[in-house]
Formats: C-alpha cells, structure tokens, sequence
C-alpha cells in the first residue's frame, strides 16, 4: 500500500502539465493574447486619429471645415475614405496652393506616417474606401492584353491610349500616367480624383484594377518597343497631325519651289 501511494499523481500535476503544453506551443499566446493584442490595436488607431486630427486642424481645416464638412474652398471629405487621403496628399496634390480649375501633382509635404493619421481621422468622419494592400495592387500575374482593352474602353478617352494623358475642358486636364506607382493608381480608379470618375469593384473588379496597371507599366516600359517606329510622344492624331502638317506640307512647299525654279530656269535657256 505504501509503494502504490508513493506512485499516486498530486492532484494540479495535469494542470500544471497542460500548462506548460499550452506555453510550448504557443496555446497560452493564443488564450491571453488577442484581447491585450485588439485593446493595442484600438489604443494606437484612437493615437493615430488625434495626432491626424491636430495636421488636419492646421494643413486641411481653412478649406474643408473644422469638421471635414466642406467649404466654398473646398469639398466635404465625410465619406472619402482613407484611400482618397493617400491619393491626394501622398501625390502632393494637398494641401493645394491655390484653388483652380485644376489641382496638379507636386512635392509631397507629409511623411508617409502622417498621411496615414490623416487618413485615420478622415475615415473617422465616415466610412470609404480603405488604402489597398500589395497584393490589391501588385500587377504580376495581371493579364496584360485584358488590361489594354479595359484602359481603352473606360480610361483612354480622357488619359490616351498609353496613358499619356490628354486636355480636357474649361482648364482641365487628365495627367500623364507614366511614373505614377501601382498603388496610387489603384486608389485613382477607387475614388475618382477630381474630374475623374471612381471605378468601384461593381464596375472594375480588383483583378481588373491589376490588369489595368500591368497594361499601363508594359506601355510605359524602357523595353516596350513601337512597332509603328516615332511614337511622337504616344499623343495620337494631334501631334501626328501637327508632324503631318508642318514638316509634309513643308516638304511639298519646298518641292513646288524647287520646280517652279527650274520650270523658269529651263524657260529662259
């Protein structure tokens, strides 16, 4: 009876046992953590909001509204998203420097770390579209001819075949394409800067998206060759035209001189 007693399992050694099963595989992580892991999550968002909201008070407030509602200056930004945050300040087109027609693309005034507390605080005003991961945007493994039909049906009228951009109306302009990174044109497409219409996953799936900017960085290539030789700048009919006119009717003004000179020379001898 003593020896069978000596054997006998005090009555925590199981629990002692799962414990240290549960710390050597990371079970007790798992059991603890999330909780500690979303209260830190929620704590740095509330973080990055108020530190958004003291750059918006002093970069973005004189023509958006103290509370993003808008102005005469300045559209309301209740709904943009953060998508359109990224867009417009990480292209340094805001804060702009005077209203126009137009807002260009300029140096960029914020590191990457504010942007992305402006982007919290304006999405905090209302839901919109969120910036997009790499794998949203990463062209590789895009169909690439996919994509060159969809940038010509929806985007070359104003952008151009090759993205080149192109006038538009009343001192507007769609910009040239070419250097623009992957991510900001996915964004573009999302939330419709400016004069340009957003393109949601309704209308343009996020696979579309990536076929789109795989046509635009094949196009856009130092190793894209033209098969059509002077590309004139890949602007179409009016700087082809322009090239026409100056240089063939040059030509052929040249040439009618030519032969009325010797027409008169051949005359007189």
């Amino acid at each position: 009876m003593k020896k069978l007693s000596a054997r006998r399992r005090h009555p925590l050694a199981a629990v002692v046992v799962l414990l240290l099963a549960l710390a050597c595989t990371g079970g007790l992580y798992a059991v603890f953590a999330p909780a500690d892991k979303a209260q830190a999550d929620e704590t740095a968002q509330s973080l990055a909001i108020d530190e958004g909201k003291k750059l918006y008070a002093v970069g973005c407030a004189s023509c958006h509204g103290t509370g993003g509602q808008g102005t005469t200056d300045g559209p309301s930004l209740v709904g943009v998203g953060a998508a359109a945050v990224d867009f417009q300040v990480g292209t340094g087109r805001m804060p702009a420097q005077q209203p126009g027609a137009q807002v260009p693309k300029k140096k960029v005034v914020y590191s990457q770390a504010e942007i992305d507390q402006l982007a919290a605080y304006i999405s905090s005003l209302g839901a919109g579209p969120s910036v997009p991961t790499e794998r949203q945007y990463n062209p590789e493994d895009a169909d690439i001819a996919k994509g060159g039909e969809l940038f010509r049906t929806n985007c070359a009228q104003c952008h151009n075949f090759t993205g080149k951009g192109g006038a538009l109306t009343h001192g507007k302009f769609a910009p040239d394409l070419e250097g623009v990174s992957p991510k900001h044109i996915y964004e573009a497409m999302q939330t419709g800067p400016q004069n340009m219409p957003s393109f949601p996953d309704t209308i343009l799936s996020e696979q579309n998206k990536k076929d789109i900017i795989a046509y635009l960085d094949a196009v856009n290539s130092d190793d894209t060759e033209s098969p059509g030789g002077l590309e004139l700048g890949g602007l179409g009919p009016v700087s082809e035209g322009l090239f026409s006119w100056v240089f063939g009717l040059g030509a052929l003004i040249a040439v009618a001189v030519w032969v009325a000179a010797r027409t008169a020379k051949a005359k007189k001898s």
